[in-house]
Formats: C-alpha cells, sequence, structure tokens
C-alpha cells in the first residue's frame, strides 16, 4: 500500500462508518464510501474495484447494522479485502449464488428455528441441494412457499427488524443483483416472506444470540465469495 493510500486508511480506522451515502469525506461514509477511499478511486459508494455484488451485500448490510459501533466492529475488517475483488460476470454471478443460497438455506432457517413448530420447515430448507443456478433457485420455490405460509401461520413469531440486522437484506441485494428475476422471485416468495413473517415478536434482546450467530456467518460468506476466482 502506497504512503497516500496507508494514510486514508489510518483516517478511516479513526471514525465510525455511518449509514447511507454521504456527499463526501468530510460528511461521513459508508463501508463502500471507504473502500473507493482508500483504494484512491473518486468519492463513490459504488467502487470501480470492487466486485458489484459484494459492494450489494455490504451497503445493504452496513444500512441494515442498528448502530455505528455495529458497523465498525463488523464491517471495518473488511474495507481493505473489498479492494480490488472485481472480477469476471462467471466470478459475479457464482457470488451472487452463493448470497442467494446463504440466504435460503442458512439464514431464514435460523430464524425459522425459534419457532419450534417450524422446526420442519427450517430442517426442509437446510437439507436442499446447494442453490448453484436459477435451476437450483426454482427447485427451492416450494420448500421456501411452504416455509412462509407455515410462518404465517405460527403468529407471526420473531423479529423482522433483527433478522435483516443479521445480513438477510444484504443478501437478498446481492442476489437480486446478478441471478436475475426469476431468482429473486424465488427468493422474495421463500425466505424473505418466511424470515419476515417468523420473526416479527420477539424482543432484539431475546433473539441476540440469533443474530450474532448469523453476524459470524455472514462475515464467513463474505470471506468465501471474495475466494470465489475465475
Amino acid at each position: 500500500m502506497s504512503p497516500l493510500l496507508a494514510e486514508r486508511f489510518r483516517q478511516i480506522e479513526a471514525l465510525s462508518l455511518k449509514s447511507g451515502n454521504h456527499e463526501d469525506f468530510e460528511h461521513g461514509m459508508c463501508v463502500m464510501e471507504a473502500v473507493a477511499y482508500i483504494a484512491g478511486e473518486p468519492w463513490s459508494d459504488h467502487p470501480q474495484c470492487a466486485c458489484p455484488v459484494l459492494t450489494a451485500f455490504l451497503m445493504a448490510w452496513n444500512d441494515g447494522l442498528p448502530s455505528d459501533a455495529e458497523r465498525d466492529r463488523l464491517l471495518k475488517p473488511l474495507i481493505e479485502q473489498i479492494v480490488d475483488t472485481r472480477s469476471t460476470k462467471a466470478v459475479e454471478e457464482r457470488r451472487s449464488y452463493m448470497a442467494l443460497d446463504w440466504l435460503i438455506r442458512v439464514h431464514t432457517p435460523k430464524w425459522l428455528d425459534l419457532v419450534p413448530t417450524l422446526a420442519p420447515h427450517a430442517k426442509a430448507l437446510r437439507d436442499l441441494e446447494e442453490i448453484v443456478d436459477l435451476a437450483g433457485a426454482s427447485a427451492a420455490g416450494a420448500s421456501v412457499r411452504a416455509a412462509r405460509d407455515a410462518a404465517r401461520d405460527a403468529a407471526r413469531a420473531a423479529a423482522w427488524a433483527a433478522a435483516w440486522d443479521a445480513a438477510g437484506d444484504a443478501a437478498w441485494a446481492a442476489a437480486g443483483d446478478a441471478a436475475g428475476d426469476a431468482a429473486r422471485a424465488a427468493a422474495w416468495d421463500a425466505a424473505g416472506d418466511a424470515a419476515r413473517d417468523a420473526a416479527w415478536a420477539a424482543a432484539r434482546e431475546f433473539l441476540k444470540p440469533t443474530t450474532e450467530w448469523l453476524q459470524a456467518s455472514a462475515l464467513d460468506l463474505v470471506a468465501r465469495m471474495i475466494r470465489v476466482q475465475p
């Protein structure tokens, strides 16, 4: 890293990441604006050096977290890793389906676990084949729609806001960027509604262990997406 970029990184270390996008450095920065800044690019929350799928994931996660302290703890360590992750369209597509797979087979079942009557649906989602293409996304539709309907019947039992704090919004955004309309429909019909319906009523403190588990899982997902190469 050049002396200039090293100095920029030290500046970021002394600041807190903020929600939303910002006019310039003096007004604050989100995680992707920080990536552009240390990469020496023009001010932007869509740096050219970064994979668009990772950008979508991290922007949504950045804005979904409840505090600057949480953004600093979870996202600051990723800033340097995201620089130079832009790759081929094939890599972007693979990363997109990784995000969709995580949303359906990891994120949603973890919330369904909070409601004992939904355990069979959580298991059904976990037992799906890994989603690596449009055919897999479409095949998952029946299971995720069943989970959605069951969650509605279970009286909307955990907390939607906390669920997306755990990066579900990020996975949705990343999946939507590259997986195509059919995959978006499958994800929304399935995982989006199921997670929302299964997560409405419980207090944030009660959900903290689940949220923290999913945050760690989301960090692992980001690391795995970064490792995908042409």
